[in-house]
């Protein structure tokens, strides 16, 4: 199984050569939810916070300024713990 990358805090160049900006934007309130990615999803979170726990894995923490790549056939468990928004993009 692939590995979630993440980036911290990535340079704004970097934002603007992905395009981020012009992304979706998906917003979520707390919650806590099973999640499995069918294709590859990049996304870079504007607010909130969220701890990402792969089938098997280590619980990983992300939050405002995280760019991360979620590799296609990952099965995870979202839990939300403050409210989220960030934008994102399919491969």
């Amino acid at each position: 199984m692939s590995e979630i990358l993440c980036e911290h805090k990535p340079s704004p160049a970097k934002l603007e050569v992905l395009g981020v900006y012009d992304w979706p934007i998906w917003r979520k309130e707390v919650s806590c939810f099973p999640w499995s990615y069918d294709r590859q999803e990049t996304c870079y979170i504007l607010r909130g916070k969220v701890i990402v726990t792969p089938e098997g894995g280590e619980a990983q923490e992300f939050g405002r300024g995280d760019l991360i790549t979620f590799p296609q056939g990952l099965k995870c468990t979202w839990d939300i713990v403050k409210d989220i928004e960030k934008h994102y993009n399919f491969a």
